[in-house]
């Protein structure tokens, strides 16, 4: 389990290492051979740019921000108004830019591109952990993050209070359906799981295959689309067993629902909304014209 972020006014997590690689391959999508358009500028050319927030945000993503003109021109200067995790209101002016051009017309789009994904991604997941205010339960990312921006986006869940699942498939076993089968039978399944120094978790489908998980002393039992009734059926069976384990409840979680599964008593809540169904925070960058 990889810990949620308890301050997210200041330094919000470690930044992950392929932070530079990710903006770098953004880049070079998109600019290829060269940015046909932002060359017919002078070189010599100055500019000032603000970036404008057109709706209430949690603020992610500054330091992809930063990077993205760090490479492209180290002159390029930005100006930040808010810290990374700072609470935007609609309307607020990001930052302030200001040196060649041609660097900052080239790098708009990436960054904006990084700023307004992280932004939204954080921004969903601090609703999400608001709707949890008054439980013990925390909520989970999962897998289904946009390809190669997975770090990225799991930093992103952090800066809004949620919590990282497993970053891939090395850190966690996780034990479904075609595993068991595979296996022949979830206490085979675990017991082979037992040789890898991670933690194990198994999903299940019914109150039957719980009872096996927490016979096989599994970790953590990630119920996949329990109704209401199931999960509190789930921990009740959960509390009275000698090996009680850690429940996660999966499947068909909504903003409006999730309130109601943490009230079944589940320690956790695993939503792919977080990452996978991301409504951009709209934001904007204007030239305020050329500049010394």
């Amino acid at each position: 389990m990889h810990g949620r972020c308890q301050s997210p006014a200041a330094v919000l997590s470690p930044l992950p290492a392929d932070l530079p690689d990710q903006v770098s391959r953004a880049l070079r999508e998109d600019i290829g051979s060269g940015d046909v358009t932002a060359d017919l500028i002078p070189a010599s050319t100055q500019a000032r740019a603000q970036v404008l927030c057109r709706q209430a945000a949690l603020l992610c993503g500054a330091p992809w921000f930063d990077a993205t003109f760090r490479q492209l021109d180290p002159a390029v200067q930005v100006r930040w108004r808010f810290a990374e995790g700072a609470q935007v209101a609609a309307d607020s002016t990001l930052c302030e830019l200001h040196g060649p051009a041609r660097a900052i017309l080239t790098g708009e789009r990436t960054a904006l591109n990084f700023l307004q994904l992280l932004s939204a991604t954080a921004t969903i997941t601090q609703r999400y952990v608001a709707a949890l205010a008054g439980t013990q339960c925390r909520i989970l990312d999962t897998r289904k993050t946009l390809p190669g921006l997975r770090s990225a986006q799991k930093y992103a869940v952090r800066c809004g209070g949620g919590e990282n699942h497993r970053l891939g498939l090395y850190d966690m076993v996780l034990i479904k359906e075609n595993h068991i089968a595979a296996a022949g039978s979830i206490g085979a399944a675990v017991g082979a799981a037992r040789s890898a120094a991670v933690p194990v978790e198994v999903e299940v489908e019914s109150l039957e295959q719980l009872r096996q998980a927490l016979d096989a002393r599994a970790d953590r039992v990630l119920l996949d689309n329990f109704n209401l009734a199931g999960l509190r059926s789930a921990v009740a069976l959960n509390r009275g067993h000698a090996h009680p384990a850690l429940l996660e409840a999966s499947g068909g979680v909504t903003l409006e629902g999730i309130a109601a599964i943490a009230a079944t008593g589940v320690d956790y809540i695993s939503c792919g909304s977080l990452t996978k169904n991301v409504d951009a925070i709209d934001l904007s960058m204007r030239f305020g014209g050329p500049g010394g």
